[in-house]
């Protein structure tokens, strides 16, 4: 509803600015980031990413920009070790993708159970806790969720030792369902995780370049699946079944997509219009889009 109220404000008030102001604006921004090719190494230690053609990566620091100021996600610790895109797309972009690069170490994932999974059941079970998980997220300001289904059902890669899946999330009474494209790449003493950022219309971009996102993490020495030593290791508390069922609200789960697009109109509107920022704020009163503001406005001014 906000969205749609700063569009009329936008129509009525403002329709002498051109598209060609708004895209200045947004080119601005994208310029104050560094993209990187190649082998990444993790800032963690834990291995390595090499970025496929037609991809590239912004390291840790950026990412924790983009997610927290820009698009307004809520801060967490150890929220993101980085951000895969397509070489083409900025992290601005309404359509596209983006892929979250988290580790998780929640010990040795056990893979016993992939082959007895019944993943219609599990999604029945992963829709009351979604809802129970609903309290915390309105008592913090933030907009109720609810699973629609399956995109893509989860598949396990033994031989690999990768398990990937994909949901349809509707965040409130938004129209456009979001996207949650997971990739869990097991190793000795966690997983690492790729989090495809996007909205259900970009499924069939997302599988036309799953292949090329599968095989891009190597782990470094000591942290292999197969140098699992049951003697000083700690096993996780997951198995394959409990990753894919894992939490929304945790660390590796999704993000408030409905900021990364909503945020780019309410930028428009702040960089162009600043003698009717008051009037833009109070639709946003004691909210937590008013503080995502703030900080667009800050790190558009002073860029790292």
């Amino acid at each position: 509803m906000k969205i749609i109220l700063l569009s009329l404000v936008f129509i009525m008030s403002f329709s002498s600015y051109s598209q060609n102001d708004y895209t200045t604006k947004i080119d601005s921004i994208e310029k104050t980031f560094t993209y990187e090719h190649g082998i990444i190494k993790l800032s963690n230690g834990v291995g390595s990413i090499t970025i496929p053609k037609g991809f590239k990566y912004l390291n840790s620091t950026q990412a924790e920009r983009v997610l927290f100021d820009l698009w307004g996600n809520p801060k967490s610790d150890n929220m993101t070790l980085g951000l895969l895109l397509p070489e083409n797309q900025g992290v601005l972009d309404q359509k596209g993708y983006v892929f979250n690069v988290q580790y998780d170490e929640i010990g040795y994932v056990k893979d016993d159970d992939a082959d007895d999974i019944d993943y219609d059941d599990l999604l029945i079970q992963m829709r009351k806790d979604v809802e129970t998980e609903n309290v915390d997220r309105k008592k913090e300001g933030y907009e109720s969720i609810s699973i629609v289904g399956w995109a893509a059902k989860p598949f396990y890669d033994e031989d690999r030792k990768i398990l990937h899946w994909a949901k349809k999330i509707k965040f409130g009474n938004e129209p456009i369902n979001t996207l949650n494209y997971n990739i869990r790449i097991l190793g000795r003493k966690g997983v690492i995780v790729l989090n495809a950022i996007a909205t259900e219309t970009e499924l069939p971009l997302v599988q036309k370049d799953i292949k090329k996102v599968l095989d891009i993490v190597q782990f470094n020495d000591g942290y292999k699946y197969e140098e699992f030593d049951s003697s000083i290791d700690n096993v996780a508390a997951w198995t394959i079944g409990g990753l894919v069922a894992g939490k929304i609200l945790t660390k590796v789960g999704i993000f408030a997509l409905v900021a990364k697009f909503g945020k780019i109109i309410i930028l428009a509107l702040l960089g162009f219009f600043g003698a009717f920022k008051n009037k833009i704020k109070k639709l946003f009163s004691k909210n937590k889009e008013e503080e995502s503001i703030e900080k667009i406005e800050e790190t558009d001014s002073n860029p790292e």
